[in-house]
Order: C-alpha cells, then structure tokens, then sequence
C-alpha cells in the first residue's frame, strides 16, 4: 500500500509565490523583498546593474536592507555561479535578487537553490518566460549550451515593471514572441495525447498563447508601453510561464528547443535565445511535413513564415547571422541537436542527421518540396 501511494506522488511547481506587476512596480515592491530577507545579494550583468541599480538600491535602502552585488557573466556557467556561491559566503546573503534577461535569472534561481536561499526575480526584457519558471539552463563559458537543472520551486517573488521592461530593445520583445510561440508547437506533440488534466490544461493554455500572439503582437510592437503591448509583455514574460508550471516534465520542449541547443554550439550564434528558438519552429514543422507528409505541418509552417515577417523573427539560417557557416559545421549542430537525451526524440518519429540539416536549411521552401533531401541542395543551401 505505501509503495502505491509513493508512486502515486505528483509534484508539480507552478507558480513563483508572490507575483507584482504594474508601473513602476520597483518602488512599491519594498516590503515584498524585506519580508524575504536582510541581506540581499543582486545578481545582474555590468550594463543591467547600472541601468537598474539606482532604482532598486533606494528602495532597499528605504527598508533598511545591506546589500551587495555580483556579476553573473555573461552566461549562466559552472565558473559564474562558482563565483557567486563565493560572493554569497563574503556577503553572508540572506537572499537573492536576480536582474537581467533570461541567462542572468537562470544563474540567480540556480545560485539561489544551490545556497538554499530565497529569490526574486526582475526581468528587464520581455525575452523569456525565465523569470516565473523552477528552471535554470546552464552554458559553457563560450555560451553553449550544456544541460539544465530543474528547481524545486518556482521564484519567491516575481516583480514585473512595465517601465523597466520598456527600456530594453524592441527585438528582445520579439524574441520572447518566438521563444513563447514555441509552447504551441512542442507542447502539442509531446502532449497533445495526453489525458492527465493539467497536462490537456497546459496544452490548451499554449493553444491560447499562440492565439494571443497572432492577434496583438504587431500593434503590441508598434506601441510599446501600450495596453496591447502590456498584454503581449504578460502573455511572453507570465502566461508561457504558467505552461510549464502546469505542464510540468510531461509537458516538455520538442525539437524547437533542440534545435537553439545545437546552435549555440557554433562558432558564432549572435542571436539570442527566442530567436533561435523561433527558427527551430520552422525546423520542427518542416520535419514533420518531410518525414510524416504532415500536410497541417506544412500549412503551420507558412502561417508561421507570414507572422514571422510580420514581426520580425528569423526564418532561415542567414537571419540568425549564420550566413557563413560550412556544412561540417551545421553538421554538427545538428548532431548535437540529436544526442540520446535531447528532448527532439520526443517527436513521434525517429530523425537521421541528413533529415534534420535538410530541414534547417529548408525552412522557408515552398510546401511539399522535397528537393531539399537532396545532399547537392543541402550544400547548395548553405553556400548561399
């Protein structure tokens, strides 16, 4: 009876504890972070930390908080976070506040989980859902991905400013479009089967998501700090958040993902994560239309190709500023995109390296066109 019951046992982390948002949500956001702790570290980039800094630290100042700051790196690495771990012994940190995108927040939940401390989260983009999720991705100090940890709890505090989200570029918007489009795409084949209620919740929340997106994304960006774009801001930065919250493990990435895992592996990959991400769409669907026939697929894939005109996300490999890039080269991210864990086997078919290069140099190929299978083509491709 007690195995059956251990076995039956469901953990899920859904959401961060306490979410604030709202204009200048900074300033009110005191009492939340004190009632947190008395030592707070802040982990942020050099040009986040400037930029936020002086807002933030009158604000702890106000409640009486010590704090101190670290540098993350410019990645979420084992040498960053080694560093960090030691500035948290040197500050006797009581808490964690992360500032920045989606690398500084990934290395402030994990720094935070590694010293059994409380954080909080203050994304100053809207390029990641990376501020709501128990997920830290970690990356080589050259910015290749390596593996990812999940945490045993969503952030303690989630503080969203409209007024600091305004102030990053407008492609880090679009970014976070693509990287939240994505949950539609991936959650839908690894999941769409299932019968466990939260996982059809999550689906559908995705299905939603990607709705939402298609409607209000192109006025969003012609209006930034607008209803609509706030609303954009909400759906890339919280909703897509909620869906792996619900999802959980059972409602995981597919070959979008893989794919941005086996491209930042090259020697140059100036794009940033959605965008990747975004083009791994397009690599998905393609698969699925040259492998399966999948003519839904195939029709996806021009809805996409329009939107992402629209909007601004990249399509094919020259777009993500791989215009360069030798055969042996994509050979290779294509291979890392295929190892045994990678979660692109989750596609209901097998995959073969000549498979996936062909649909990463295809993706904006007319429907059912199959003259990308061929090697000469693939070449031809990438010469271009």
């Amino acid at each position: 009876m007690n195995q059956a019951l251990n076995s039956a046992i469901f953990t899920l982390s859904v959401a961060p504890a306490k979410v604030l948002r709202g204009d200048r949500i900074l300033e009110q956001a005191g009492n939340a972070i004190a009632f947190l702790g008395n030592r707070p570290l802040i982990v942020g980039g050099d040009r986040t930390l400037k930029a936020t800094l002086p807002r933030l630290q009158s604000v702890l100042a106000a409640q009486k908080l010590d704090a101190s700051t670290a540098n993350y790196g410019s990645d979420c690495s084992e040498a960053g976070l080694a560093t960090m771990r030691a500035a948290v012994k040197a500050h006797q940190a009581d808490l964690i506040i992360g500032v920045g995108g989606g690398k500084a927040l990934d290395a402030a939940k994990l720094l935070a989980y590694q010293c059994h401390l409380p954080v909080v989260t203050i994304p100053t983009s809207a390029a990641t859902c990376a501020a709501w999720t128990a997920l830290s991705n970690v990356y080589s100090e050259e910015g290749a991905f390596l593996y990812d940890v999940s945490l045993e709890n969503c952030p303690d505090l989630l503080l969203l400013d409209y007024d600091l989200i305004a102030t990053a570029p407008s492609y880090t918007l679009v970014a976070g479009i693509g990287d939240a489009i994505a949950k539609w795409y991936e959650a839908s084949v690894s999941s769409g089967n299932s019968e466990q209620t939260l996982i059809v919740a999550a689906v559908q929340q995705a299905r939603v998501l990607r709705d939402i997106l298609f409607q209000k994304s192109a006025a969003a960006l012609q209006s930034p700090g607008s209803a609509v774009w706030k609303e954009v801001v909400d759906a890339t930065v919280l909703l897509a958040g909620v869906i792996g919250g619900l999802g959980g493990a059972e409602c995981r990435t597919v070959a979008a993902h893989a794919v941005h895992n086996g491209l930042t592996h090259l020697p140059v990959h100036s794009s940033i994560h959605g965008e990747k991400v975004a083009f791994g769409i397009l690599v998905q669907l393609r698969l699925e239309e040259m492998v399966q026939g999948n003519q839904l697929a195939a029709t996806s894939r021009q809805q996409l190709l329009k939107f992402y005109t629209e909007i601004g996300l990249p399509q094919k490999l020259s777009d993500l500023g791989l215009e360069n890039i030798s055969l042996k080269e994509l050979e290779q991210a294509a291979e890392l995109a295929l190892l045994p864990k990678s979660d692109i086997h989750r596609l209901p078919f097998k995959v073969a390296v000549e498979q996936l290069l062909a649909a990463m140099v295809s993706t904006t190929a007319p429907t059912n066109n199959k003259d990308s299978l061929n090697p000469i083509c693939i070449n031809e491709e990438v010469k271009k």
